[in-house]
């Protein structure tokens, strides 16, 4: 990969020195990643902040509007299984500004339209947004240091998801209408954004020292992509199925938390959201990163499966102890996000990637995650028209524990098939590293 496929020769030259330390080049990818993914939240979140209670729509407009905009993000999810893993490194910065002013044009359709047109705009919404995640990975994979990287990006989707619902939840207390609040809290974002994928695009390639550590990324073609899938069939469905069954709850926490938060007899200020987001990221995001220190990339995946494991541990745990009322909501939303996030990262972070690495496959990150993010968002779309259209005579916290105890047990089996899948191939993953 030549490095005029990230930036024009002069830029390269212009960074070049800069870049040939790792300390500022760690120092660079993290903060871009970070910032660009965490203001593209400010398009996407803040809207379930307000409740669209008091606007005349058959049935829960709130509901048809996250349906709608998770409906828009699993199309893009799908779009981008093809589109993700084939787009050439020098297309991504292009391709990333038309999908965000794309978004910006949505939510100001969504301030003007009738309410009966609003989940389409919101629909536009997440098909614009859905295929971001996948651009800003481009930059950031196959280095040895991509752990760390994607750890800083993972923690901007944390920290965002609470901190731009209490941005939006501000502005509201402030008066600003519910039509037009998810705009006005896009627009704060839009210039800062700018400047990251900036950032973004002054990254050089991966050396050839980090290629010899974790294997060259090239573009997947169909038959790349389904040769891979057979490959890896039972081990790679085992992290399929945690993956979505993860994904459904940690979106349900996301988009329902002024309604878990209800259900838990809490009434939190704004601020609560980010509060309860920042112990979760803490909590998370040190352990993967720690993950960059392991060479060995078997050794590694098998280390995430473990954390995984752990996460899923807490997550029983809280819902046993919350059921006997001993949590308080403060308290539960964390341990909840932490039992979450810990799978849910450990995709992110380590197990796709050094997948990759140990196989030494032909393939990216982009495909895998794509993959595992479409069928993860189709779970949650099929959980939220189950929720809309099948009567529960259940509160929405006692349908949410149904839930979580279902995710628990089936990504423990889940992960359990994906460890006996890999294990058996333990001596050939060895000796490819």
């Amino acid at each position: 990969m030549k490095p005029t496929e990230i930036a024009s020769p002069r830029s390269v030259l212009r960074w070049q020195c800069w870049f040939s330390s790792p300390w500022f080049l760690s120092f660079w990818c993290t903060v871009s990643a970070f910032g660009a993914y965490g203001c593209m939240y400010a398009l996407r979140k803040p809207f379930t902040a307000g409740s669209y209670s008091s606007v005349p729509f058959e049935g829960s407009l709130k509901t048809w509007l996250v349906l709608a905009q998770v409906v828009g993000y699993t199309l893009a999810k799908l779009i981008g299984i093809r589109v993700i893993s084939e787009i050439p490194s020098n297309r991504r910065s292009q391709f990333l500004l038309g999908l965000i002013g794309m978004a910006v044009v949505s939510l100001l359709l969504f301030a003007v339209v009738r309410p009966i047109l609003k989940p389409f705009c919101l629909f536009i919404n997440g098909l614009s947004l859905g295929m971001v995640y996948g651009l800003v990975l481009g930059f950031l994979e196959g280095r040895r240091l991509t752990e760390a990287f994607v750890a800083g990006l993972c923690a901007s989707f944390i920290l965002a998801d609470g901190f731009t619902k209490s941005v939006g939840a501000d502005l509201l207390k402030r008066g600003i209408p519910e039509a037009w609040m998810p705009l006005m809290a896009g627009l704060m974002f839009l210039l800062p954004m700018l400047g990251f994928i900036w950032m973004l695009r002054q990254i050089p390639p991966p050396s050839s020292d980090d290629v010899l550590a974790r294997s060259a990324r090239t573009p997947m073609n169909w038959p790349d992509r389904r040769l891979f899938v057979i490959r890896h069939g039972p081990g790679l469905g085992g992290l399929l199925v945690m993956y979505v069954l993860v994904t459904v709850l940690r979106s349900l926490r996301a988009d329902f938390a002024p309604e878990l938060w209800a259900g838990l007899g809490a009434r939190p200020d704004p601020s609560a959201f980010t509060r309860s987001e920042i112990w979760v990221a803490l909590g998370v995001l040190l352990l993967h990163a720690a993950l960059v220190g392991i060479p060995n990339n078997w050794r590694a995946f098998v280390s995430g499966l473990l954390f995984s494991f752990i996460g899923l541990a807490i997550l029983a745990a809280a819902l046993t102890i919350q059921q006997h009322q001993v949590l308080t909501a403060f308290p539960f939303m964390v341990l909840m996000g932490v039992g979450l996030y810990l799978p849910y990262v450990a995709a992110h972070t380590t197990l796709f990637e050094r997948l990759l690495a140990m196989t030494r496959d032909r393939g990216n990150m982009g495909f895998l995650m794509y993959l595992a993010d479409a069928v993860g968002y189709l779970g949650y779309v099929g959980v939220m028209l189950v929720r809309q259209f099948v009567p529960v005579s259940t509160s929405f916290l006692s349908w949410f524990v149904c839930v979580a105890w279902i995710v628990v047990i089936g990504s423990a089996m889940g992960l359990g098939v994906t460890l006996a899948f890999y294990g058996r191939r333990l001596s050939s993953l060895r000796r490819s590293n």
